[in-house]
């Protein structure tokens, strides 16, 4: 079977396998959107210091992107990966935005959220 094959099939099979659990579902509407709505506005969304905040921005980032590369994480049967891998997307595109001296809420809210996410199911 052709590497572009095989990358497909595994996509797939993954998607199949976080979907049946409903994490995938999660992620993209319903109970997660519901969850960070109900969280409220976060701590990253009060901070009007952009110098702290890119900084923390990154701090989460950089934690996401441990998880979502340890084999640890990514081998379990705890939902800290899919957490950690929305995460780092959500925390990468808020400090993006915060690199132009613009503060997203909706990024930085999610940033937050999946990151505290990651963190819960890590424990």
């Amino acid at each position: 079977m052709k590497r572009s094959a095989r990358l497909l099939v595994s996509a797939a099979t993954l998607l199949l396998a976080v979907g049946s659990t409903g994490y995938a579902a999660d992620i993209i509407e319903g109970p997660v959107a519901d969850y960070c709505r109900t969280v409220g506005t976060s701590n990253l969304v009060l901070n009007d210091n952009i110098v702290d905040l890119k900084s923390e921005v990154v701090k989460l980032m950089d934690e996401s992107v441990a998880v979502a590369n340890s084999s640890e994480w990514i081998n379990s049967s705890r939902p800290a990966f899919v957490w950690a891998s929305e995460a780092k997307v959500a925390c990468g595109m808020a400090y993006g935005y915060l690199k132009t001296n613009y503060k997203d809420e909706d990024t930085l809210n999610k940033c937050e959220c999946f990151h505290d996410r990651m963190v819960e199911y890590m424990n």
